[in-house]
């Protein structure tokens, strides 16, 4: 079944959404866990480019996944994080592929036409441009 999960991570409430969702299932399978944050602000979209300091949002996403990290290992999951700068679809697909993960777990907003026009669509990019099986479970709403 599934060996290697990858889960992109907002900093947000609708992480537990996607954990609380997929760990039962990494304890029947025994799969590995990717934790992902794609941090997509300016400094982190210009990283490279300009050789920039890591920004103190990137140091708090990193730090973030960090302590999520924590937590799954102390349930006993092995788990790997990651933090990536710029694109979030384009990041998580390049990842995916990259790492050979055979699942991506994503939490959904639920956007209709006009939030994703207006907010973009992860989650439709992804589905577009992978054969990798996507399961994507709808976050809580506030």
């Amino acid at each position: 079944m599934y060996q290697h999960i990858l889960i992109p991570l907002e900093n947000s409430a609708a992480d537990q959404v996607i954990l609380d969702h997929i760990t039962p299932l990494v304890r029947l399978t025994g799969a590995k866990l990717l934790l992902l944050h794609v941090a997509d602000g300016w400094a982190a979209r210009n990283f490279n480019q300009l050789k920039l300091a890591e920004s103190e949002e990137m140091k708090s996403d990193r730090e973030y996944l960090e302590k999520i990290a924590g937590q799954l290992r102390g349930d006993g999951f092995a788990v790997q994080t990651m933090l990536a700068l710029g694109d979030p679809p384009q990041e998580i697909l390049k990842v995916a592929e990259g790492e050979h993960c055979d699942l991506i777990a994503m939490t959904s907003h639920g956007h209709r036409l006009f939030g994703d026009l207006f907010h973009g669509s992860t989650i439709t990019e992804v589905r577009h441009q992978t054969s990798i099986p996507i399961l994507v479970v709808r976050a809580r709403k506030k």
